[in-house]
């Protein structure tokens, strides 16, 4: 029951972050954009959870833990809420960046609640748990969405992910554990500082440059890889479209092998063969075949999920000091490769269609499987 409420409260959590991408057709035809405005405006929640990544990490130092996540959750469902009404594409896009500030501080108060909370023993499958809600929310929050709005309309969508929002508030306030607060002890100017270090660091800062390119190429790929399900050579109605996002069920079975396959590979080999896969992936993706596109679609999730696990981890190992800084500037790297690929991706799309955006996430993928085939442990990190 404890592993089902962490995996709840990840779901819930993160379910609103690219949910929307099942329905972006649908919102490219309400709001009468192009494919790379609406794709950007749907990733700017990416650019929330990358500006509050860092602060977050710091400023939990500060914070009730249980409070702060089920406070964050509540306030998250405004900004979902405020979507189904949103009169421009502007405020769109703004209610989408403060939705990624919130999941960001209920994101980072979790993991620390774990850190703080959970033995040596039970940490691991107290992380197993969360990353496990955290796929299901990249699937059932695209099923939910879609299915919700080609039955009701996009609006209905929006409040729907909103109740969800709300019931995360609820079960974080009635499962977790109140903790203390630790004392704020480094000042601001000491943190730039600690960043600063973390950022001078070589074997972090090839692990951030991967983060940015697994998130670069994992929005690139699926914000626009419906369209090519719903055109022509596809054939799929928006809802059948949605359901092909059930590719992403592999993952909860790749993902929580990603340790044991770190700890057999190596770091380096793990991350770098892990995300060859979703290049193969993406490539597949091209073919006018609704069951490769799929199979395509499958072994990009899975590689991209294991590669985010092992290098995740990598980051918590090299940072010898102030973990939390050196995760946050990970997240905020991560996030800002996402709304970097909707823009860039979305580009390709418009100019050269699926068979270009799709190579240029395999191409983007591959740089990234060569950088992180050189993450090595430094001890002077």
């Amino acid at each position: 029951m404890r592993s089902f409420a962490i995996g709840s409260i990840g779901f819930l959590t993160l379910v609103d972050l690219f949910a929307a991408q099942a329905i972006l057709p649908q919102l490219m035809e309400l709001y009468r954009v192009g494919p790379a405005k609406i794709g950007l405006a749907i990733n700017a929640s990416t650019l929330g959870m990358a500006v509050a990544g860092p602060i977050a990490a710091v400023a939990v130092r500060g914070l009730s833990r249980r409070s702060g996540i089920w406070i964050s959750l509540a306030l998250l469902a405004a900004p979902t809420a405020l979507l189904a009404i949103a009169p421009t594409l502007l405020s769109f896009t703004l209610l989408r960046v403060l939705q990624g500030v919130f999941m960001a501080s209920a994101f980072t108060l979790t993991l620390t609640h774990f850190a703080e909370r959970c033995s040596k023993h039970d940490m691991p499958r107290a992380l197993a748990a969360y990353v496990t809600g955290s796929v299901l929310a990249n699937l059932l929050g695209r099923l939910i969405a879609s299915n919700v709005a080609q039955e009701f309309g996009a609006s209905a969508a929006f409040l729907t992910l909103a109740a969800l929002n709300l019931s995360g508030a609820l079960l974080a306030f009635v499962t977790l554990t109140h903790v203390a607060p630790l004392p704020l002890r480094v000042e601001a100017f000491e943190l730039l500082g600690v960043f600063a270090r973390h950022l001078r660091n070589p074997a972090l800062r090839r692990a951030y440059a991967v983060g940015f390119l697994i998130l670069f190429g994992f929005v690139g790929l699926f914000s626009y890889v419906g369209f090519a399900l719903v055109a022509p050579a596809g054939g799929l109605s928006m809802r059948v479209a949605g359901l092909a996002f059930l590719c992403f069920a592999p993952s909860l079975a790749t993902t929580p092998m990603a340790g044991r396959l770190s700890a057999r590979l190596g770091t380096a080999t793990a991350a770098a063969f892990a995300l060859l896969c979703a290049v193969i992936g993406a490539f597949l993706s091209i073919v006018a075949n609704v069951s490769i596109i799929l199979l395509g679609m499958a072994l990009f999730s899975s590689g991209a999920f294991i590669a985010q696990a092992v290098v995740t981890s990598f980051v918590g190992r090299v940072a010898k000091i102030e973990r939390a800084a050196a995760s946050g500037l990970y997240l905020s790297a991560y996030y800002s490769g996402g709304l970097a690929g909707a823009a860039a991706i979305g580009a390709l799309y418009e100019k050269f269609g699926w068979s270009g955006a799709a190579s240029g996430v395999a191409i983007v993928l591959a740089l990234a499987s060569l950088l992180a085939a050189g993450l090595v442990e430094d001890a002077s990190a």
